[in-house]
């Protein structure tokens, strides 16, 4: 396919950080997170009280500037994530290790069960805050995939996001 990879958007210090599959081919072709028009990621932070307004794609550099950033366990381009290899993820889930013990963000949302599954190499888990983080110093969060293929009702899917303000604020008032 030869679609390039698109840039991680990541600083010290963010507040949450979205951490995906791999980007779209339609990520690949914009250079944007959640580009793919199937897509209800940026609906759903805004239903979620994640973001005051509904972003565009191409608006997701601006949200490092409310410390909210992004990164998927797995770089190459895809049509699908039953496309990434088993190796691929192997090393995705190292980087992303040491992605998050680098950068530190106080919430890392895993979009979708199967990425933190990938990342944790824990068979079974629930929605939301995790009972033991992977990468010390960083609440590791759990919410559903984004993607138009999820059959989860958009409510439920919403109300789930919807934990990570009160999670951020508590956070932010102990330190």
């Amino acid at each position: 396919m030869g679609l390039e990879p698109i840039p991680d958007h990541l600083e010290k210090g963010l507040r949450l950080l979205f951490i995906g599959f791999n980007p779209s081919v339609r990520s690949a072709e914009t250079g944007h997170h959640y580009a793919n028009r199937n897509n209800r990621f940026w609906n759903i932070l805004y239903q979620a009280g994640i973001t005051e307004r509904k972003f565009e794609p191409c608006e997701d550099q601006d949200l490092l500037q409310r410390g909210i950033g992004f990164t998927n366990i797995v770089a190459r381009p895809t049509k699908a994530a039953a496309d990434i290899t088993k190796e691929e993820y192997i090393e995705g889930a190292q980087l992303l290790r040491d992605k998050l013990q680098y950068y530190r963000p106080k919430v890392a949302c895993f979009v979708g069960k199967g990425v933190f599954q990938q990342y944790s190499k824990v068979k079974q888990t629930g929605w939301g805050v995790q009972a033991s983080s992977v990468t010390q110093h960083v609440t590791e969060f759990v919410a559903p995939s984004s993607s138009g293929l999820v059959r989860m009702p958009m409510k439920e899917i919403v109300e789930i996001y919807a934990e990570i303000p009160a999670i951020l604020k508590e956070l932010e008032e102990k330190r």
